[in-house]
């Protein structure tokens, strides 16, 4: 399966999306920031061959937005937290499998001000509850999606720079540290301890040229699922937004 922040779907589409999406192949594909209610899209965008199709609008134009191509059908499909502060902005996608629920967020952006920060914390919190939830009712967990957050050091080029702005704060790497002490496994981290793996990348400074960027991207799995990791990765070549996507690999 596969995570992408598009930065806009519509836009992603005009280059190349559905031709590498039918390179790639995932049996799912989880996609962050669309910008787009479905009544928008292309009608090649809204259904894709081969895929069942579910979208979270913001009740904002062009603005956040999540999407699932899955080529199984779910169970049941949820769209949101059943809490109105957070479901509006289209953040979120839960989505019911035999083996796993898996949850696909556009998790909020804490820079613009104090006030956004206290929304993402608040968000983060509302998240780990319900994740908590479905773990107590016997459900194993896969949660992937833009994180908004850099975990460590380790996943940012310039971490001095940065330790006082949000995405970097203490506070926010503190929650995700939380969030792991939970039972869940930050996948990527199983295969690659190396420094210079990122996912975002500055667009204006031309960031990317010099790989001077931020891990953002995130596939999360609950403890029990471990050993049913093959692989977990970061396909940093694949370009068409400031992020690019990350991919997980489960036993079938």
């Amino acid at each position: 399966m596969l995570s992408w922040n598009v930065n806009g779907l519509r836009a992603v589409a005009k280059k190349g999306f559905l031709e590498w999406l039918d390179s790639e192949s995932p049996d799912i594909m989880c996609v962050q920031e669309t910008k787009a209610r479905p009544s928008q899209l292309p009608p090649n965008i809204r259904r894709i061959d081969g895929y069942y199709s579910y979208f979270s609008a913001a009740e904002k134009k062009g603005y956040s937005g999540v999407a699932l191509y899955s080529k199984v059908q779910p169970q049941e499909v949820r769209y949101g937290f059943g809490i109105n502060r957070f479901d509006h902005e289209g953040r979120i996608l839960i989505a019911f499998y035999e083996k796993f629920v898996l949850f696909n967020i556009y998790f909020p952006n804490g820079n613009s001000s104090d006030e956004r920060l206290q929304y993402k914390m608040d968000f983060y919190r509302a998240f780990l509850e319900y994740v908590q939830e479905l773990r107590k009712e016997g459900h194993s967990v896969v949660v992937c999606g833009d994180l908004n957050t850099a975990h460590k050091a380790i996943d940012i080029a310039r971490p001095k720079q940065n330790e006082n702005r949000s995405g970097f704060l203490p506070v926010e790497r503190e929650w995700i540290d939380r969030f792991l002490s939970h039972g869940f496994i930050d996948t990527f981290r199983l295969f690659n301890e190396n420094e210079g793996n990122y996912t975002w990348w500055d667009l204006k400074t031309r960031a990317r040229d010099r790989n001077v960027g931020w891990r953002l991207d995130y596939f999360f799995v609950s403890a029990d699922l471990k050993q049913s990791v093959k692989e977990a990765f970061i396909l940093s070549e694949v370009i068409g937004s400031d992020h690019c996507p990350v991919g997980l690999e489960l036993d079938s």
